[in-house]
């Protein structure tokens, strides 16, 4: 034996022996007491005790589960499960009330006949093998210790000394007047530490031995209950040896209370403790669904719903019991993870990063949230702590410019305001920004003249339709200032638009370009809109919590029309071309879809945001390091080498992918029809089939590209970053 266990045990023989002394001369105390201080006084001023100061709520984890119920992480200040004993196998209960407190079902809060043999057997084995404290009085330092608001208290209910055995069976003694043997049992297994991080029985069962607390087998019960006496030093996973003399000892215990027969016991005693140990992760870094796993706890620890600070939302997290539900669906993040890690690998060469956000169309609810990233230290390769899907309330990120994607507001915009899909409007080479005003009635306008990105497609008219599907930059301007930036503005805002910020978006010209920069779960939750015919819905990632003391109240997504039906069909209707005669043409899903293509100023970033009436995403691919520094130019991805990427070359085809994956066997449903209004000065398709030649002949003078978006952002990004340095 070591010098030092040596010293240990004797500090531990000599601080028993003193505390026993201590608490027989309470037997006398009251009849050695004289003067103005009576024996019932004596008895009642000892016996007195607040009941609610032993029977603290105890920190349990909180479980964050996908809508299918499969869990997606827990959050824990100590790792507990409650349970109560009807799912503590019997044996286990029998070696701990064994191995503590022998005579507990005998006795009331203390126990001196059981503290004196206890003395004196510990004497003569030279170290602790039982308990002198009643496992009444045991639970209640444990519970004194929980409620200590800071370390000097927890210290003060720890300390072994005669003071604290003292208060320690003052309240054990109105502890056993209130409650039964077995609840004060199961109160006990509950809050007693177990070693390894792991807080009551459940939690050690499965820790050590990757089993329920009911499931508990002889040898691993006398193991689990020879812990408790000493965590750090009978740890078996630490100690292999300690731990087992320890469970032996446990086990002979038992066969001499006659609790288990002596075979039994040398059965048991046989061989090693066979340990599988699990550990129960802490967070979200090894989540399934990282990104959204974030997104599920800055919700809760941002928003006063959960409580009026932070300290008090924290607390509601990892000590709350809570088992929070939310919206995603592991098939849909399955589709959406394995498309953006396909096309932009998380550790390609470029340092490119992608992004995309699933929303369900009329609920709100956040199926799928992804990035080619694991979520960690920024500073490793192919990691990162900032969100890039979300806004900075929930990730961190300031937002990317959203390119042409804000052009379906300009458009949604005239259809309300009943232009016909035929309406023609002239989209020159150059635009200057004049005539703009904002919703204050300020004039506005950008410092130069905006342009296309390419020459091929200025210099001509196009209608509402063709307009759309080629996303032409100086028809989209000419259409903004005929309908009003502040109507667009609105527009926009309708559908739940804002900056990532949560600022609102600011109003130039260039504001239909997409200059105004926003988060894939606005964007998603916006197209989400139309696919919904017009009911926007809040994006929300909780559907419920439930805790010990009841369900949780959780915020709504408060869906509510937002524009008219034939409005929202009329969108559908227009976009459903970009993908088959537009911008996105070759990234068809095989059932009914629509969305639009964004090209950012310089390539510093591409979009593709696009939907079905059951599913909407949006797909950001850009540099986390700034996308005018670092842009889409000359870089390899995952399926190739791009001089440039458009938002039909990388984005498109990550939403395809991932539509088409999320969608399978999900039953196909199609647009409603727009109706007849919009179609009187025809289908607006007609001008697109006769310059068919000419864009033919433009592309091979090396004009904009056929399939591809014809915008550039003008106007100066914010920052050069996504999240702040």
């Amino acid at each position: 034996m070591k010098a030092e266990d040596t010293l240990v045990r004797i500090r531990e023989l000599a601080t028993v022996a003193f505390i026993a002394g201590v608490l027989t001369g309470l037997l006398v105390l009251p009849y050695a007491l004289m003067g103005g201080l009576s024996v019932r006084a004596a008895n009642r001023g000892f016996q007195s005790l607040p009941a609610d100061m032993v029977t603290p709520t105890l920190p349990q984890g909180s479980v964050i589960l996908a809508a299918d119920g499969s869990k997606l992480a827990t959050f824990y200040y100590e790792n507990r499960v409650e349970v109560p004993i009807t799912q503590v196998a019997p044996i286990m209960r029998r070696a701990i009330v064994a191995i503590e407190d022998s005579r507990f079902y005998e006795h009331g809060a203390l126990d001196v006949k059981g503290t004196v043999r206890a003395v004196i057997a510990n004497l003569r084995a030279g170290e602790v093998i039982q308990g002198g404290s009643t496992l009444s009085q045991q639970y209640v330092k444990n519970a004194l210790a929980e409620m200590a608001d800071t370390p000097a208290e927890r210290r003060s209910a720890l300390e072994p000394t005669a003071g604290r055995k003292l208060r320690e069976l003052r309240y054990a003694v109105g502890l056993e007047k209130r409650l039964t043997k077995d609840q004060i049992l199961e109160r006990y297994l509950n809050i007693a530490y177990f070693g390894d991080g792991a807080y009551g029985i459940e939690a050690a069962a499965r820790h050590y031995f990757g089993v329920h607390a009911a499931a508990l087998s002889l040898p691993q019960s006398a193991a689990l209950a020879g812990i408790v006496r000493s965590p750090q030093t009978y740890n078996p996973h630490l100690h292999p040896k300690r731990g087992r003399q320890r469970r032996d000892l446990v086990l002979n215990r038992m066969a001499e209370l006659k609790v288990i027969t002596l075979p039994e016991a040398t059965t048991a005693r046989t061989g090693p403790i066979h340990l599988h140990v699990t550990k129960t992760p802490n967070g979200c870094v090894t989540s399934s669904a990282p990104f959204f796993c974030d997104y599920v706890q800055r919700d809760i620890l941002g928003n006063a719903v959960f409580g009026a600070t932070l300290r008090q939302r924290r607390a509601l997290l990892q000590r709350g019991g809570l088992e929070i539900h939310t919206t995603l669906e592991p098939k849909m993040q399955k589709a959406a993870q394995q498309a953006v890690d396909r096309f932009v690998p998380p550790k390609n060469s470029s340092g490119k990063a992608a992004a995309e956000v699933l929303v369900r169309p009329g609920t709100g609810a956040i199926t799928a949230m992804a990035i080619d990233r694991k979520l960690g230290d920024s500073g490793k390769r192919g990691k990162m702590w900032v969100n890039l899907a979300a806004d900075s309330d929930h990730g961190s990120s300031l937002g990317m410019q959203a390119g042409s994607t804000f052009k379906v507001f300009t458009l949604a915009e005239a259809l309300r305001q009943e232009m016909p899909f035929g309406q023609k409007l002239n989209a020159p080479k150059e635009f200057v920004p004049t005539g703009f005003r904002d919703c204050a009635g300020h004039r506005v306008g950008d410092t130069t003249a905006l342009g296309n990105a390419g020459d091929g497609e200025g210099g001509r008219d196009f209608t509402l339709v063709t307009g759309t599907w080629h996303s032409v930059n100086t028809f989209f301007l000419n259409l903004e200032r005929r309908v009003g930036l502040c109507e667009t503005y609105k527009m926009a805002t309708r559908l739940g638009m804002r900056k990532a910020t949560g600022g609102k978006l600011e109003q130039y010209p260039s504001f239909t370009l997409g200059f105004n920069t926003v988060s894939p779960e606005r964007l998603a939750a916006a197209y989400a809109a139309f696919g919904a015919r017009g009911k926007y819905c809040s994006p929300i990632a909780i559907t419920s919590i439930g805790s010990p003391r009841g369900p949780v109240k959780v915020p709504s997504a408060g869906c509510h029309q937002v524009i008219d039906t034939d409005v929202a069909d009329a969108v559908n209707h227009v976009l459903g071309g970009v993908l088959t005669k537009g911008t996105a043409k070759g990234n068809e899903i095989g059932r009914p879809a629509a969305g639009k293509t964004g090209t950012v100023d310089n390539f510093s970033s591409a979009w593709f945001a696009g939907y079905t009436p059951d599913m909407a995403s949006a797909v950001w691919v850009g540099d986390p390091r700034g996308g005018y520094k670092h842009p889409l130019r000359d870089v390899c991805l995952g399926e190739g080498c791009f001089a440039q990427v458009y938002g039909a070359d990388v984005p498109a085809p990550i939403w395809r992918e991932t539509m088409t994956e999320a969608l399978r066997g999900v039953p196909e449903h199609g647009f409603t029809e727009p109706g007849g209004g919009f179609f009187r000065q025809g289908s607006g398709e007609e001008e697109d089939d006769k310059d068919k030649d000419k864009k033919d002949k433009d592309k091979e003078k090396g004009g904009d590209k056929p399939g591809h978006d014809d915008e550039a952002a003008d106007g100066p990004p914010e920052t050069d970053w996504l999240f702040p340095p």
